[in-house]
């Protein structure tokens, strides 16, 4: 089977942006795109014809927008009248990277709660990438020179790729991930990983001797755990940030001037079936800039 890029569009500006996104990304990997429309299948079947032209019109109007801007790209076009979760849970099994709108938030009060695109992405065994609407080609580029469109400047670098590192298990899959997205924009890659003193309460909650350096070890650790991607990687330049703070805090400033932000989710059930972690579900809803999840064990 052919290698793909798998985009889920329902017509919103969001989706709108993801689809331009995934087109420029599968032209990154040289892969093809899948454009994926669900619509829910009509109660009464004599309405099912309206809801199938509807769709027409939706996935036709994206991809047909991605073929005059990238006529070399090869283009798949795919109608599913099914629940959308599953369907682009399945979709991303078949993908090297499944590419969905995000609506997001500013600032860092509140976020929305259950949408198919937190959901897919609570699920899937794929990298899922999440693109606000307005992301655009100048986005993921270093400014151009006053008047000049980026458009028309072949070989504008990339803003930075940054990695949110977990430890002491960060999982190799969101770290190579984000080494290999480095690589195929030529650009560098921020390492952030931050910690919360330890010593002020213990497990028990009484209070410890805090180590005399903990920025040291956690500085440490996280050269340990990078030194085999930077060997596989040799070309990419890395920059670590290793600093006390909130997590999901920081990677949001880190993320205001960058192409891309790539944090980990843990596979494996919780009690309550499959979720997000609190610093994924805040930078997903805060992030500038698109944001890509990526399981790993």
């Amino acid at each position: 089977m052919p290698r793909h890029v798998t985009v889920g569009v329902d017509g919103s500006a969001e989706s709108l942006a993801a689809a331009h996104w995934a087109a420029r990304e599968a032209l990154r990997r040289g892969v093809g795109l899948r454009v994926v429309h669900v619509w829910p299948r009509p109660l009464n079947p004599a309405g099912s014809g309206a809801g199938r032209e509807r769709a027409d019109r939706t996935v036709d109007r994206v991809a047909s927008g991605i073929r005059t801007t990238h006529p070399r790209l090869r283009i798949v076009e795919r109608l599913v009248p099914d629940a959308a979760v599953d369907t682009l849970v399945a979709e991303a099994r078949q993908a090297d990277l499944l590419v969905l709108g995000s609506r997001g938030l500013s600032g860092l009060r509140g976020f929305v709660v259950g949408s198919v695109s937190h959901r897919v992405l609570a699920r899937s065994t794929a990298p899922v990438v999440l693109v606000r609407a307005g992301t655009t080609f100048a986005a993921e580029h270093l400014p151009a020179t006053d008047g000049v469109s980026p458009e028309e400047i072949p070989g504008l670098p990339y803003r930075d790729v940054v990695l949110g590192l977990d430890l002491p298990c960060p999982g190799g899959e969101p770290v190579e991930f984000a080494f290999a997205s480095a690589r195929r924009r030529g650009t560098g890659l921020r390492v952030v990983h931050t910690y919360w003193r330890a010593g002020r309460h213990t497990a028990r909650g009484l209070a410890g001797p805090a180590p005399a350096d903990p920025g040291a070890r956690e500085e440490g650790a996280v050269a340990a755990a990078l030194r085999p991607w930077r060997e596989k990687f040799p070309t990419v330049p890395v920059t670590e940030t290793v600093v006390e703070a909130d997590a999901a805090a920081e990677l949001v400033r880190a993320a205001a001037g960058a192409a891309l932000l790539v944090v980990g989710r843990r596979t494996g059930d919780g009690r309550g079936g499959p979720c997000l972690g609190a610093v994924t579900h805040a930078v997903l809803h805060h992030a500038g800039c698109p944001v890509a999840v990526v399981p790993h064990a």
